[in-house]
């Protein structure tokens, strides 16, 4: 990749941020780690083609053209968190996602809005937690930002450089192990 190009999907990834709160590849990375997907799955639940699917993700795309898309993204976001805090099942969690799926948008955000709503309101899961340390430094500093940084700091403090790396480039499951062993 030129150096044009890089800056073109660096453009494209800060756009996301202040469209989306953050990168679609990140965003769409979590949803595939959280509800079990993979690409291709998450690409037909949202009305994708696999390969604009991947372009969002790469950064070669910066916007969601369809705002029904939006909308089933939105549905998902919410639906994960569900599926986080143990208030839907995998197995509900995969109807739901053929009903989003077949949804036009719409009605599906604001029922999972309100689902949604009601099942966050008790005490914050680790996950949740986890999720919420991931989207603040992801906000601040792109993944590969934050490993520099973490190299940087790991001769002085390698506790916090492994900190950095698992909660700011590190995927949502290995963040969640990490919080957990550190518990005690």
């Amino acid at each position: 990749m030129d150096a044009a190009q890089q800056e073109a999907t660096a453009r494209a990834r800060e756009l996301q941020r202040s469209w989306y709160g953050e990168p679609l590849g990140a965003l769409f990375r979590r949803l595939i780690d959280d509800l079990g997907l993979n690409q291709a799955r998450l690409a037909a639940v949202l009305g994708l083609s696999a390969p604009m699917l991947s372009q969002l993700m790469s950064g070669q795309r910066a916007k969601i053209g369809n705002p029904a898309v939006v909308q089933r993204v939105q549905a998902l976001q919410e639906l994960a968190v569900q599926v986080a805090d143990g208030s839907v099942s995998a197995a509900e969690a995969t109807d739901r996602m053929e009903e989003v799926k077949k949804s036009q948008g719409g009605s599906v955000l604001t029922s999972s809005g309100q689902t949604g709503a009601g099942a966050g309101s008790g005490a914050p899961t680790v996950r949740r937690v986890v999720r919420e340390i991931q989207s603040l430094l992801r906000s601040v500093a792109a993944a590969g930002d934050i490993i520099d940084a973490a190299d940087s700091l790991a001769p002085a403090h390698p506790e916090l450089a492994e900190f950095l790396r698992v909660y700011g480039a590190g995927r949502t499951a290995e963040a969640v192990a990490h919080y957990e062993s550190h518990q005690n």
